[in-house]
């Protein structure tokens, strides 16, 4: 395993549940992304990203461990869990596979990290539960190497 490469925060983003299945992702007071959960009861959920509405995400296989991102019949995304509890992200863009480790940081694992192949800190990722609404905001931070990533924001 390689150590990870911490590098300067260029970009801050906030993910706000609005009600029990909507995320709304924003940068400073611009809407970026919403993901919307089709129930509580399953993983299956639509993300819309800037004008693009058509990104589904579906579990897969028998124990629905594997989590796939399609846009139409193509899958940009697969996340799937590790021995270590770490989630396993496996780019598929343009014919060019590349992953990326999401995992715990800090002594009470209080955030999550996502590092790329070379151990690369890329985005950390802090929950506030807000006890009043009994909801959850996120607190994004992203490195440069994550916001120069070609198709970060469209796929």
């Amino acid at each position: 395993m390689h150590s990870i490469k911490k590098q300067t925060v260029m970009a801050e983003y906030q993910a706000k549940s609005n009600s029990s299945l909507t995320f709304d992702l924003t940068k400073g007071n611009e809407s970026i992304a919403k993901l919307s959960y089709k129930s509580w009861f399953k993983f299956s959920a639509l993300a819309e990203i800037g004008n693009n509405s058509g990104y589904q995400i579906e579990p897969k296989g028998f124990w629905g461990t594997t989590v796939e991102v399609t846009e139409g019949d193509k899958v940009l995304l697969q996340f799937s869990m590790n021995w270590n509890g770490e989630i396993v992200i496996q780019t598929h863009f343009n014919y060019v596979d590349k992953g990326y480790i999401f995992k715990h940081k800090g002594l009470f694992k209080e955030s999550f990290l996502m590092v790329d192949q070379e151990g690369t800190e890329l985005l950390v990722m802090k929950p506030h539960l807000k006890w009043s609404l009994m909801s959850y905001e996120y607190q994004i931070a992203t490195a440069d190497s994550f916001e120069s990533l070609p198709k970060k924001t469209s796929c």
